[in-house]
């Protein structure tokens, strides 16, 4: 058994050195399940874009994403991103097709008032007040977002302390209708799960998402591993809480 525990280790601490980059979970292809959306962001971040002069993708990552809507992109195309790792990566992939790419994730967000026609978002964190500004009037805002409280539950297996908070969806519903004129057109929330197939899963997510689980390691966290894979091998899923939510608003 010790040396079936010591080989698993070794492979976790193998999981935990494989290089992450942009926002692509490909590397888990078959180990990693998020239960599906009620909404489809990306066909509805399509539809917003053929008839628009310009777009503005906040956190666009490595900008997978955005090029997978390229053969619909406005005629002007601006992006941010914060993580100097996938601002040099979003430069790579995006610079040569006339993409103009913006180091920010601060805000107030350094564009003039009523800049973009249509601003779309993916999970990066946005403030109402600074949308709404730079937002052109009659332009969309679209924007699909992670709840502060998504895989609570992981958290609490890796030995964290998880503070009972509000809604994120609650208080982003009522930041938009105090603190902007925004009409909001849809909003949603959706409870799901995220289903991991082995320990290695686990090492490499938590590495990927730096925030999630704060100084996390397989050194570190060694104990909390363990316990996972004893649950693992009871046959009972990996199997965490997923909370996510969509909005879409206009400016009158």
């Amino acid at each position: 058994m010790a040396s079936t525990r010591d080989a698993l280790i070794a492979f976790w601490r193998e999981e935990e050195a494989v290089p992450f980059q942009g926002w692509d979970f490909s590397y888990l292809h078959g180990r990693f399940h998020e239960s599906p959306l009620p909404w489809d962001y990306m066909a509805l971040a399509r539809n917003l874009l053929p008839d628009a002069a310009n777009v503005l993708d906040i956190g666009t990552g490595g900008g997978e994403r955005l090029l997978a809507l390229r053969d619909v992109w406005p005629p002007a195309v601006t992006v941010t991103e914060g993580w100097p790792p996938n601002v040099a990566l979003a430069a790579e992939r995006l610079g040569s097709l006339g993409v103009r790419i913006v180091a920010a994730n601060h805000h107030p967000l350094p564009f003039a008032p009523g800049s973009f026609e249509r601003i779309i978002d993916r999970h990066t964190g946005f403030r109402s007040w600074d949308i709404a500004r730079i937002l052109a009037p009659g332009g969309i805002f679209l924007t699909q977002q992670v709840d502060a409280l998504w895989g609570w539950d992981l958290q609490v297996a890796m030995g964290m302390e998880v503070v009972e908070r509000p809604s994120s969806y609650e208080l982003a519903l009522q930041y938009l209708r105090n603190e902007t004129n925004l009409v909001i057109e849809r909003a949603a929330s959706n409870t799901g799960t995220m289903t991991f197939s082995d320990i290695g899963a686990v090492v490499y997510y938590l590495k990927a998402i730096p925030w999630m689980v704060p100084g996390f390691s397989v050194g570190s966290h060694l104990p909390y591993l363990l316990a996972l894979q004893d649950r693992l091998e009871r046959g009972e899923p990996l199997q965490f809480e997923t909370r996510q939510y969509l909005l879409q608003a206009q400016r009158p």
